[in-house]
């Protein structure tokens, strides 16, 4: 019912910058909470930023000031604006959906960062 896509990962180096979007796909989008997370090889998949549909965000203290979460209600998309990248912040990143007892995720996007 609910399908989410990501697009935007690739390599990029320290200190530089890379924006995701997601892609929300199906019925009420606005009853959703969105979020950002990743998975970095050997650790469990941990929360970047999340943001309501009343635009209200939270931020992993690890990207805080660094990444911007935000989502366009009449387009159904959100994105995830990140600057001054670090080697640490490599991971796959992956769009997340919430509502209640629903929880639907993408297939996630690889984010490389290295010189």
């Amino acid at each position: 019912q609910v399908q989410l896509v990501e697009s935007g990962g690739g390599l990029v180096q320290p200190g530089g910058s890379l924006r995701l979007s997601c892609t929300f796909s199906g019925s009420s989008f606005m009853s959703f909470a969105m979020g950002w997370y990743r998975q970095a090889p050997g650790k469990q998949r941990e929360l970047v930023a999340n943001i309501s549909s009343g635009k209200i965000t939270n931020y992993a203290d690890s990207v805080k000031g660094r990444f911007t979460i935000s989502r366009d209600n009449a387009l159904a998309m959100v994105y995830l604006q990140m600057t001054s990248l670090k080697p640490e912040d490599t991971a796959v990143y992956y769009c997340n959906a919430h509502f209640g007892p629903m929880d639907y995720w993408g297939k996630g996007t690889l984010v490389t960062v290295s010189s």
